[in-house]
């Protein structure tokens, strides 16, 4: 079933976040109506206020891209908010949006729903068939209910709902917080600071032998049009790279990027999370779409996004 997006109304939910940007962005080149509700106008863990948004401003197509997002310290101190915002906004907008009759919902899950001893490259058959990553299990299982959430309604009620599972995201509108960042962010404001302090060691988290698969985020949101365009199954559809690196590489990666001239240790101490984490994209392939930044080309732009923001933040 192919969805013309042609004077559409869309509403990217999530709208201020990294993936909500770059969605936006992409949707620049399409003949599309775009309808703005951003976290300050619109609490998405509301539910009357959200089934009346939606209610009153009928989108014909929902990006459902809005998440509580944090890297594994966020998750591990605050599980119950991770799975209670999280779920509370995905029951919300999909309920809100079948009362209201929208045609089509594209919901974002993560490859972090994902069993911690999957085999690779992850299939995604894969779900729910193994014990979840505990350093993330609140944020996984609210991912979970969500795409389950797609699943039936399309299957109880014919609606034509969707998920996609991409991988390890970054880009330009990633969140530098020093707390609740994820690992490329961290990385890259850890390494940054060192330089701009002259130290002579950066100290990260884990042993740096774990693999990961990452993907920019600009690609992300090409891959989010063209299944909404084009893809239509109950079955979640994975968005990944094709290509892993180790922490430890990625660290090197990033040290050479931002110019830190120091040495990198690791707090063995500190946990690493799931060991290997690959996309099986064979599926979205063979729709047409495959990832087209490399990570060394994606990490010099988002530095360089990084340093040209914190310029104009102190203007």
């Amino acid at each position: 079933m192919l969805f013309d997006l042609t004077d559409k109304k869309i509403w990217v939910a999530g709208e201020t976040g990294m993936v909500g940007r770059a969605v936006l962005r992409a949707l620049e080149t399409e003949n599309t109506h775009i309808i703005s509700a951003p976290h300050s106008d619109l609490d998405l863990t509301n539910q009357q206020q959200t089934y009346d948004w939606i209610k009153h401003n009928k989108p014909d197509a929902i990006i459902m891209a809005a998440a509580k997002v944090g890297g594994i310290g966020a998750n591990m101190a605050k599980p119950a908010a991770f799975l209670h915002e999280n779920l509370s906004m995905a029951q919300n907008v999909i309920h809100g949006a079948f009362q209201a009759g929208v045609a089509k919902i594209l919901y974002l899950g993560s490859s972090c729903i994902y069993p911690k001893m999957a085999a690779q490259p992850i299939k995604e058959e894969a779900l729910l068939t193994g014990t979840l990553e505990p350093s993330n299990e609140g944020y996984a299982l609210a991912k979970i209910a969500g795409l389950k959430l797609c699943q039936f309604y399309r299957s109880q009620h014919g609606c034509d709902y969707i998920s996609a599972m991409p991988t390890n995201l970054y880009g330009m509108y990633d969140n530098f917080n020093a707390e609740k960042s994820h690992v490329i962010p961290a990385m890259i404001l850890k390494f940054h600071q060192a330089k701009l302090n002259n130290d002579k060691e950066v100290m990260l988290w884990g042993t740096g032998n774990p693999l990961r698969e990452f993907l920019y985020v600009d690609d992300l949101s090409h891959a989010l049009i063209h299944l909404l365009k084009n893809y239509s199954d109950s079955t979640p559809i994975n968005i990944g790279s094709g290509h892993e690196v180790s922490i430890l590489d990625l660290a090197h990666l990033i040290q050479n990027i931002v110019g830190f001239e120091g040495i990198i240790k690791f707090d063995a101490s500190k946990p690493d999370g799931t060991p290997r984490k690959l996309l099986d994209n064979s599926k979205i392939k063979s729709l047409g779409w495959s990832a087209e930044t490399q990570l060394s080309q994606g990490l010099q732009k988002t530095y360089d996004w990084f340093l040209n923001d914190r310029l104009l933040s102190c203007q």
